[in-house]
């Protein structure tokens, strides 16, 4: 493992999560929530944006599945701000936009310390994917942002198939996410901020 890991445990009365973390890995992925849809999206993430991702929730799926996928969003967010440290010699910014048949997603990252959301997406998904409530993916990106204290852009212009709107999301934070926490060979050592903090 590399020098910028982060681990975060949290526990509730509702769940109790573990996240593990490493920026610089090859793309390992150990999910488990007990959701399948959510263990599909954050293996995207892991895979397509090379980080080494463990995941292990317990959750009250007795009730729903709300729970179980908001605190583990919020531990990803605190895990991934512990593994950016501090942030000297990273490019901070990134983009990327990910096709996926008939879905298209748009996703750009500033690493810049203040939580910042702007989500859009086709209003006419289907309500269901397997156990997956798809008014999550909005909230598990609010968590995230909230924790990981970053500002995100997701905009999806289009799209039909509910899986494939939400999963191209998923593809593309990967991909931004990884370009704007890679150091840059032209900054090591200087911080990306004229303010001196991020």
């Amino acid at each position: 493992m590399s020098g910028r890991v982060g681990r975060v445990e949290r526990t509730t009365k509702e769940t109790s999560v573990v996240v593990e973390i490493d920026l610089d890995g090859t793309g390992k992925v150990d999910v488990a929530t007990g959701v399948g849809f959510y263990d599909h999206m954050l293996d995207q993430l892991g895979r397509h944006g090379l980080f080494d991702l463990t995941v292990k929730t317990d959750g009250d799926l007795h009730i729903d599945t709300h729970h179980t996928i908001e605190d583990t969003a919020l531990a990803l967010g605190a895990a991934f701000k512990q593994a950016l440290g501090d942030k000297v010699g990273i490019y901070r910014f990134g983009n990327c936009t990910v096709p996926l048949d008939e879905s298209l997603a748009q996703v750009t990252v500033d690493l810049s310390g203040r939580p910042y959301l702007v989500h859009t997406e086709p209003e006419s998904m289907a309500p269901m994917i397997g156990a997956y409530d798809t008014t999550m993916t909005r909230h598990i990106f609010e968590s995230f942002v909230a924790q990981a204290q970053i500002a995100m852009h997701i905009h999806v212009p289009y799209g039909r198939n509910a899986h494939h709107i939400v999963e191209c999301q998923f593809k593309a934070l990967a991909r931004a996410l990884r370009y704007a926490s890679e150091r840059d060979p032209r900054a090591a050592g200087i911080l990306p901020s004229t303010k001196g903090a991020l």
